[in-house]
């Protein structure tokens, strides 16, 4: 059973999905879907293409992005995007009013780890926002390199000529919203932060009656924004994905010491935040 979380009023509301960690299965504003829904692209993997038909699932908290070796497990493989998507929460409990939500889900992990993500969802009515709050603590007895990136998945159906991404963590602080070349494109790059926080802008979606989406995220421990789209076949999305981060593969991340180990009962905390104006 999914759960409504309240933004404004009726037409205006989150539908938190339990059966795969609380992520947002859907972000309604005035009866319109900001959700891909079935214009995504199949990367083989069914809890994946679930979650990628909402607004926002969690990649992680062991992996990020393609699947890689487990280095202390010949033959092993961390999932597409990490353990977590799909996963059952452990309990949940809804706040009396619908406008806050917590959530503790319990995933095992590909290096045979354990972790459990504490989770909270706020709103606020009087700006149509949402703030996320997530503890990821270490419940297993050996440490694991904490990685997570929240995919945030808006149709293209929404969105037209004149939407732009703005965000001061562009080069030129603006780019079109199909940015890059081909039917498929991403970037990854240092967040630019302001006070600890970055933020970046959908501007003027004619599907949201010229409405933007503004997300902002904490660059403690989320220092990345990147963006990817796909307009191949059936598939019409663009996705803003904070993340922990850059874009590189294991080896390389390990061998420069950008893995910060998560040791036995330590926590890590991944905060953002969107609204629509």
């Amino acid at each position: 059973m999914r759960t409504i979380l309240n933004v404004a009023d009726a037409a205006s509301h989150l539908v938190l999905d339990p059966s795969s960690a609380l992520d947002i299965a859907a972000f309604l504003v005035d009866g319109v879907d900001l959700s891909p829904r079935a214009a995504i692209p199949s990367d083989g993997d069914p809890r994946i293409e679930r979650a990628l038909a909402g607004f926002l699932f969690t990649c992680g908290p062991d992996h990020i992005r393609h699947p890689e070796p487990v280095e202390a497990r010949p033959g092993a493989s961390y999932p597409l995007h990490g353990s977590l998507a799909g996963t059952p929460v452990s309990r949940a409990e809804m706040g009396g009013a619908g406008d806050f939500c917590t959530a503790v889900t319990e995933v095992d992990l590909a290096c045979g780890g354990r972790a459990a993500i504490e989770r909270l969802w706020q709103t606020d009515a009087a700006q149509r926002g949402v703030t996320l709050a997530d503890r990821v603590v270490n419940t297993g007895t050996s440490a694991f390199a904490p990685m997570m990136m929240y995919h945030m998945n808006i149709a293209g159906r929404l969105l037209g000529d004149e939407t732009r991404i703005e965000s001061p963590s562009l080069d030129s602080g603006s780019l079109p919203w199909r940015f890059g070349e081909g039917e498929s494109a991403h970037f990854c790059r240092p967040a630019v932060a302001r006070e600890g926080w970055s933020e970046v802008t959908l501007a003027a979606m004619p599907g949201l009656a010229g409405g933007a989406l503004c997300v902002r995220f904490s660059t403690d421990t989320l220092p990345f924004l990147q963006m990817w789209r796909c307009q191949r076949g059936g598939a019409d999305v663009v996705s803003i994905e904070p993340a922990s981060h850059r874009l590189a593969r294991r080896p390389e991340l390990t061998a420069n010491g950008e893995f910060d180990l998560l040791q036995p009962g330590q926590s890590r905390g991944f905060s953002l935040s969107f609204a629509v104006s």
